[in-house]
């Protein structure tokens, strides 16, 4: 799509295609990518490379399918149905089959990133759901408001626990509003309730 003669475009200062951003969004993002970018530099030694892992990887344990009652719940709580396994995997992969999976996508990487302690691994975090899921033409861009989108690039500048808190929430209400009606009335869900 392209703008129309003299269109503003979001973070533009000017309109058109190729306007040089403004002050909050592109010399703001340039500041957050170095600022990441020094985060994550190389260790200092070949020690540092080494990572423990186990011999075999450990599978998930198997979500057990929910009673019918329980998958009711989840009709009037999108909240109960990511907190269940179960529900969390049925819905991804609803999504997945409709093409649309970066919104529970993004909402599950926000919430591992939660429970990051370390600073180092928070902005590795950071760094990549930015990539992933916020900036402009990212590959699972999620649809948010340009002041969501610019709040959170300011938030990631000393990332912390709360970064992505409001952009997690609009498309949260965006699934809850779109994505979870579309569900509760599929095939899958209809044959979980019986």
């Amino acid at each position: 799509m392209s703008p129309e003669a003299g269109e503003l475009q979001p973070g533009f200062d000017s309109p058109g295609e190729g306007a040089e951003p403004s002050w909050p969004v592109g010399k703001r993002a340039k500041e957050i990518k170095t600022k990441l970018g020094t985060l994550l530099q190389k260790p200092d030694s070949a020690i540092d490379f080494i990572i423990p892992y186990p011999e075999k990887p450990e599978k998930p344990p198997k979500a057990q399918k929910p009673s019918p009652e329980e998958a009711l719940q989840w009709r009037d709580s999108l909240e109960k149905l990511l907190q269940n396994p179960y529900g969390l995997a049925s819905f991804r992969s609803f999504l997945r089959s409709e093409f649309s999976e970066e919104n529970v996508e993004f909402w599950v990487a926000c919430e591992d990133y939660k429970k990051t302690k370390s600073p180092v691994k928070m902005a590795e975090k950071a760094k990549k759901i930015y990539e992933e899921f916020i900036q402009t033409e990212a590959p699972k861009e999620v649809n948010i408001d340009h002041f969501t989108k610019a709040l959170t690039m300011k938030n990631l500048v000393e990332p912390s626990p709360s970064s992505f808190d409001m952009a997690q929430k609009r498309i949260f209400a965006l699934m809850e509003k779109d994505s979870l009606p579309r569900f509760v009335r599929s095939e899958f869900y209809q044959e979980l309730i019986k």
